[in-house]
Formats: C-alpha cells, sequence, structure tokens
C-alpha cells in the first residue's frame, strides 16, 4: 500500500512533465517567431540602413590606429576630440533616421524608444570625450536600461528591422 505522499509526489511530477511537453510544444510549434521589435515599415528600415551604412563609412575615416599613451594629456585630448567628432556623425544619422517616422503603428510607438536609447548612448560618448579631455584614460561606461547595457538594446532593434549598419560603433574612438 502507497502512502498518500508518494501517491502525491507521483501526481506532481506527472504533472510538471504534462506543463513542460504542452510548454515546449506551444513554444516550438505555435509560439510568434517574429522579433519584439520588428516593425512593419520595410522602407523605412532599409531607408536608415542606408543612412547608418553612410555614417559609418564617414566614421571609418577618422580611424586613428595610434597606440593610446594613457599619460600623454596631449594624446587623450586628440582621441577625445576624434570620440566628438565621431559622436557628432553618429548624432546626425539617428537625427536623419528619425526625421522619417516609420508608417506602421508599431513603428510609431517603439521607434521614440530606440531614440531616446539613442541620445542616452550618445551622452555617454559626450562623457567619455570629457573626461579623456580631462587626462582621465577611463573606460567607457554606458547606461543600462532594464538591467541591459543600452547599446544592447539599440543593437537588438537594429538586428530585428535588418539595420545592423544603425547599431552603436563597437569602437567608441569611433
Amino acid at each position: 500500500m502507497r502512502s498518500r505522499g508518494h501517491v502525491l509526489s507521483r501526481l506532481a511530477i506527472g504533472l510538471a512533465l504534462v506543463v513542460f511537453v504542452a510548454f515546449w510544444t506551444w513554444a516550438l510549434f505555435f509560439a510568434s517567431k517574429e522579433a519584439i521589435n520588428k516593425i512593419g515599415d520595410l522602407a523605412w528600415a532599409a531607408r536608415a540602413e542606408a543612412i547608418c551604412q553612410s555614417a559609418n563609412e564617414a566614421r571609418a575615416e577618422l580611424a586613428d590606429f595610434r597606440r593610446v599613451d594613457p599619460d600623454d594629456a596631449e594624446m587623450l585630448r586628440e582621441r577625445a576630440d576624434i570620440v566628438d567628432r565621431a559622436t557628432d556623425i553618429v548624432e546626425r544619422m539617428v537625427d536623419d533616421v528619425v526625421a522619417v517616422e516609420p508608417t506602421d503603428d508599431k513603428g510609431r510607438a517603439i521607434v521614440p524608444d530606440w531614440e531616446a536609447d539613442y541620445r542616452i548612448y550618445l551622452q555617454n560618448r559626450r562623457n567619455f570625450a570629457d573626461e579623456l579631455r580631462n587626462g582621465d584614460n577611463v573606460p567607457f561606461r554606458e547606461a543600462e536600461s532594464q538591467g541591459v547595457p543600452i547599446s544592447e538594446r539599440i543593437s537588438t532593434f537594429a538586428g530585428d528591422n535588418e539595420m545592423e549598419s544603425c547599431a552603436p560603433p563597437r569602437d567608441v574612438a569611433l
């Protein structure tokens, strides 16, 4: 004769298995596979990609591959100037991208969030340049949103909408 506890534990395990199988069946076969940040205005995304690609090419022209001497104040100021000029390019890029509003409701709802995240990231870059200009060779620090680096949120939106060139610069000095 089985104890009541033994029967209940077997019933709980069986129920957990049913829930597990049901969840994965739903997730694999019925759940939407569309990215949460995907907007419907594909022309807007294509236009944004072209703008961002052009901006990335302009930023690449600023590249300075000299090794940074953290004790050389003049070199840090030069690096800060490059960061500022590159940030100016990224800022104009964002301005140009958001100058035209997406035509779909979802796009109009979430593009302002992407823009707001980018504006925070741009300010993080300005702060970094100021620290360099003051002679502090510190690592780049970026804001977080909901426990995630702001650049990751911006990159996810860009990737979900096939506008990879609109992700934040990987090299903060550009």
